[in-house]
């Protein structure tokens, strides 16, 4: 890497690390550190709750989703909006009324101590691994095109993390976290107009969407009732929903970035703004990876595009067919080169054109899977999935110098931003919901304080841990939010009996989740639905289950 591109990356994080250590430390108590004093404004809280979920994930994995599956994918985040406002009108008020720290904290008023501690453990088993991979994401893909070492990016990422956060606390995170959107803006942007800048003439703007269209990257909505397809209008606008409101409505992570606002209708103006930017933002980053695959077409391409697994096929007894398969797709390549052109200059021949630049397409993909299965019988560990690779390969090989560094920075600055966010979450759940109300109950604010240091240490200790012994899965960002599904719908649907229906008690509600959570388990191992659905089944099946063991309990009473 250029001397340049290390200078703005290590000046970009180092800044940020030190503008967040120096600007918040010295908390005085655990609402200074748990809460930030309730000092935050609107447009604080909704670019943190926005950088919170913007991890180096959405801009890894995201641009590569759009180049091989085009934009369908923003029909996951549908349901938000919607989610948001109904946060802003039910969690919110009752969370500032009640004063909590966490989310969990309503669940023993309502239920009992043990309902509130094993939300809160649920809470802490999910977002702790989420948090080693929203280290492990950007490692994993920097330490296989830069030839960095894995575990010690894992380290570094980690350790840069711990330090302002364990000195701040949710000032530091919320702090931060303006500073990392506002680079991760620039550098998505700058992105944007190199790629339309970098297209051959006379593509333009509107040619690049012609040719993007005529490969059906450009379908954004599926109204299909296919239950077997992830994304579609109505698993994004149900199953969508259900997520969002148990990610931002029960989830500490995000709870705890709209309670440090300074009145309810400060942390409602922030979720509004979140809700109403984050679908248009995913559009926008989507759309940088159809740009990214109509650059493409008249660029070349590595039959994988992750270098690593290339390598290591290449040094195998499979180096010369996986040689000739790099011909066929040079040889195809020209030829798509020159129809992606015709495409958007020859209006009368659209339709034929389409149909080669298709044919040509399908081609290409039966090379690239044949590649991918010499990638296999090379060695069986390798990863042939390659979508978390595109965007870094196209900043690697084709921004100029200064801007990749830019663009790096982007990437691990979102990587800290979640990362700091789920640490300083995992650690007052700890805190609140576990040490102090089951171990240690009557000490000083001072006590709890350092525990709360302490806790933040922890779980970025273990966070590094996940990271350094996790795998790559199909795709991160899917990985994500697979495990997110797992259990977020068992722990919306205890919030939505606490909230909706008073009949039911703790005995039947904390049996009710232990047995859902190991049904939908199971479900997501034996794959009965696509995941974004587990959100919907979990919540149902907790309520349903809830209710039934109530009116048994009531009967046997009677």
């Amino acid at each position: 890497m250029h001397p340049l591109d290390i200078t703005v990356l290590v000046g970009t994080l180092a800044f940020i690390v030190l503008f967040g250590y120096f600007k918040t430390r010295g908390s005085k108590n655990v609402n200074d550190y748990l809460k930030g004093g309730n000092q935050a404004r609107w447009w604080t809280v909704g670019l943190s709750v926005m950088a919170t979920q913007a991890s180096a994930i959405t801009f890894l994995s995201t641009p590569g989703q759009a180049f091989h599956s085009g934009m369908g994918f923003v029909q996951f985040y549908l349901g938000l909006p919607l989610a948001m406002v109904i946060i802003s009108m039910i969690f919110v008020p009752l969370y500032h009324r009640l004063k909590v720290y966490t989310a969990y904290e309503f669940l023993e008023s309502r239920f009992d101590l043990k309902t509130r501690s094993l939300t809160a453990g649920l809470f802490l088993i999910q977002r702790s691994l989420a948090a080693g991979i929203t280290i492990y994401a950007p490692s994993i893909v920097l330490s296989a095109v830069m030839g960095w070492d894995l575990y010690t990016l894992n380290i570094i990422i980690g350790i840069l993390v711990i330090i302002y956060t364990v000195s701040g606390g949710t000032k530091a995170v919320s702090v931060t976290q303006k500073q990392q959107m506002g680079v991760i803006f620039i550098g998505m942007f700058t992105a944007f107009f190199l790629l339309i800048d970098y297209l051959p003439n006379p593509i333009g703007f509107t040619q690049a969407l012609d040719i993007a269209g005529a490969a059906g990257k450009l379908e954004v909505l599926d109204f299909s009732f296919d239950f077997e397809n992830r994304y579609t209008l109505w698993s994004g606008l149900i199953g969508g929903t259900f997520l969002a409101l148990s990610y931002f409505g029960t989830d500490q992570s995000q709870v705890q970035r709209y309670l440090t606002a300074n009145s309810v209708k400060q942390s409602q103006m922030g979720l509004i703004f979140n809700g109403f930017l984050k679908v248009p933002m995913q559009f926008f980053i989507l759309l940088v990876g159809v740009f990214v695959f109509v650059f493409y077409q008249f660029n070349p391409t590595p039959l994988n595009f992750n270098p690593a697994a290339e390598e290591a096929v290449l040094q195998s007894s499979q180096g010369p067919q996986y040689n000739q398969l790099k011909a066929e797709l040079k040889a195809i390549e020209q030829e798509k080169a020159q129809v992606a052109l015709a495409l958007s200059q020859d209006e009368k021949h659209f339709g034929q054109n389409k149909l080669v630049f298709n044919e040509l397409l399908s081609e290409e993909k039966d090379i690239r899977q044949r590649a991918n299965a010499l990638i296999k019988a090379s060695d069986e560990k390798l990863q042939t999935n390659d979508k978390d690779y595109v965007f870094i390969h196209f900043i690697l090989h084709n921004l100029p110098k200064g801007l990749i560094g830019l663009l790096l920075a982007v990437i691990l600055s979102a990587a800290m931003s979640s990362t700091a966010s789920e640490l300083n979450a995992l650690a007052s759940t700890t805190v609140i919901d576990l040490y102090k109300r089951n171990i240690k109950t009557e000490k000083s604010d001072k006590h709890y304080l350092l525990a709360s240091k302490l806790f933040t240490f922890f779980w970025g200790i273990f966070a590094i841990s996940v990271a350094c012994t996790a795998d790559l899965f199909d795709n991160l960002i899917q990985l994500v939010n697979i495990i997110g599904s797992i259990f977020y719908g068992n722990v919306l649907g205890i919030f939505l009996l606490a909230f909706f229906v008073k009949y039911v008690q703790s005995k039947a509600t904390f049996i009710a989740a232990i047995v859902t959570q190991i049904i939908v388990l199971i479900g997501w191992y034996f794959d009965w639905m696509p995941y974004l659905w587990l959100n919907l089944f979990g919540a149902a099946l907790v309520v349903g289950l809830a209710i039934l063991l109530q009116t048994t309990i009531k009967q046997k009473t009677n």
